[in-house]
């Protein structure tokens, strides 16, 4: 059961609580669900019962007593714990909880502009021209095994510290993937086209095929037909924020009108301007160094933001999106694919799963409050638990491919797709080779 079909299980247990007289409310048009914060227990955790308190007269905790019922009456719940003032903490059956949440998100997408992984559209003001991430190349080939007959622990990608990734003493002053492309031939058995990671009822259709009427992962109709007017001065980085905005109010349904004024009017946005012209990083540096801080924060145009290095969260992401695309090519070679599954015996798994679940709610948080830094910083976040995740996902040594290692590959697989959405809606490039 996904966050999605939870998220009306809710609204279907309020529902029935009305139609038996135990409740009399106006059945709200969303619940939020999301993985349980501090002292939560279960699954995933919804506040539906504070939100119903108030309209229905009675003490929170009532009302998710009357709810509990209801939804542990429900298929694929196993239980429903009251935690606090009254949030529901909802227990899945078995593993159905992770295996169905990467499966939505490789079903859906990640949502970036194209609707195509692997391929990022850059629209609007400073976002620069479209960018095919297949031909950001990697500054190390090694992991695309130089020696095409060379052994399998030669194909294959090992941790960050090993040959994929640049010297962390070395400085960069290049924007990340805008110049980093030092072989404009990759090697032979390398393949030019994205590489993607899709099960086997998953497989993308072919250019000529209808598009799927699943829609891409994190995207709500929680602003469905509002036109938010965006009134923003004549500067940089409040051009760049509206920029954005357009991508990630349009994910929940809604459609963002720019409109600049002149000083002394009223606006709608006014981020801490820069202090100084950021074009000198590149585009997707620059659109970073504007966007990553929160508006009331004034931003660093430094060269920080070029560096590759573990201390630059835009080179983490970037990097965890290449590691997840390397994963899967690696993965190729040894014969398996990705298939959702069980993943309880791997414990660094769990920060993954939490922050991909969590997703579509940082979405929609950036669209309600304006602010694409809290979008980004999310990113950072998923970037952070892949990269502490990935290595477990291939088998070592002589250890054979099994269907631990295929639900891996897969939640390495939605973690690469997730990313790559989000930085298309900032505007920014997510290389496969970096």
């Amino acid at each position: 059961m996904t966050p999605v079909e939870l998220s009306r299980t809710v609204l279907c247990a309020v529902r029935r609580a009305v139609d038996d007289g135990e409740l009399s409310v106006a059945v709200p048009a969303r619940a939020v669900v999301t993985p349980p914060g501090p002292g939560g227990r279960g699954d995933y955790a919804t506040n539906i019962a504070l939100q119903l308190a108030r309209p229905a007269g009675r003490p929170a905790r009532q009302v998710a007593e009357i709810l509990r019922c209801h939804l542990r009456d429900t298929a694929g719940v196993a239980d429903v714990e009251i935690t606090g003032p009254g949030f529901l903490n909802i227990h899945l059956e078995g593993s159905g909880a992770t295996a169905s949440l990467v499966r939505e998100i490789l079903q859906g997408g990640g949502g970036d502009a194209s609707g195509r992984q692997g391929i990022i559209l850059r629209t609007g003001i400073n976002s620069g021209p479209a960018v095919d991430s297949s031909r950001d190349i990697d500054s190390n080939r090694d992991e695309n095994g130089t020696d095409a007959g060379g052994s399998t622990d030669a194909d294959r990608d090992t941790d960050p510290d090993g040959g994929t990734e640049a010297d962390p003493e070395a400085d960069v002053d290049v924007d990340l993937g805008a110049d980093l492309d030092r072989d404009a031939n990759p090697a032979p058995h390398a393949n030019p086209a994205p590489d993607t990671v899709t099960t086997p009822d998953t497989a993308p259709a072919p250019d000529t095929a209808p598009r799927p009427t699943i829609p891409p992962y994190g995207h709500a109709p929680t602003l469905q037909g509002r036109v938010i007017p965006l009134r923003v001065p004549y500067e940089v980085r409040a051009e760049v924020v509206a920029d954005s905005l357009v991508r990630i109010i349009a994910t929940q349904g809604g459609r963002a009108e720019i409109d600049h004024v002149r000083p002394g009017e009223r606006v709608d946005l006014r981020p801490v301007p820069a202090p100084e012209d950021p074009a000198p990083l590149g585009p997707d540096a620059a659109r970073w160094a504007l966007l990553y801080p929160a508006p009331h924060d004034r931003p660093r145009i430094t060269a920080d933001h070029l560096l590759q290095r573990e201390s630059n969260p835009l080179f983490r992401v970037r990097y965890a999106h290449a590691r997840a695309r390397a994963l899967g090519r690696n993965a190729v070679r040894l014969g398996f694919d990705a298939v959702p599954g069980d993943l309880a015996d791997v414990t660094a798994a769990d920060p993954l799963v939490r922050a991909l679940a969590e997703y579509p709610n940082a979405l929609t948080q950036a669209a309600a409050h304006r602010a694409p830094d809290r979008l980004a910083r999310h990113l950072v976040a998923v970037a952070d638990a892949l990269l502490a995740f990935q290595h477990t996902v291939l088998p070592l040594g002589d250890e054979k491919p099994s269907a631990a290692h295929r639900a891996r590959l897969a939640l390495a697989a939605a973690a690469g797709t997730v990313l790559a959405g989000g930085l298309s809606l900032l505007g920014i490039s997510a290389p496969d080779y970096l």
